[in-house]
């Protein structure tokens, strides 16, 4: 089985719902942590299965934990998590980044 792939098809189905009830269901700040973690999780999805296509899995388990990290705690805030979630939300982003950065050392031929 093919781990990185059937998580970043999960996480990009996850995304579009979390964006859908961002954009139809919720309102305020919660619809604005949807939406913001629903963007942010679907392009790492989609760069998991470009790193892979690439041939360096490590980016792409990243992008996974990244995005899981980061929009998965502004998902919890939006359902009515605590706001400290918030602080956990940087951790991901930080992965995020570190995956475009590992994405670039192995692109330089």
């Amino acid at each position: 089985m093919n781990w990185l792939a059937i998580l970043a098809a999960l996480s990009g189905a996850l995304a579009v719902g979390a964006g859908a009830f961002g954009a139809h269901g919720a309102s305020g700040e919660a619809a604005e942590w949807l939406k913001t973690g629903g963007h942010y999780q679907l392009i790492h999805a989609v760069a998991a299965l470009v790193a892979m296509r690439m041939g360096v899995r490590g980016p792409g388990w990243l992008f996974i934990a990244g995005g899981a990290l980061f929009a998965g705690t502004l998902y919890l805030m939006a359902l009515g998590a605590p706001r400290w979630f918030g602080a956990i939300t940087p951790i991901g982003g930080a992965l995020l980044i570190a995956g475009w950065l590992w994405l670039a050392w192995n692109a330089r031929g």
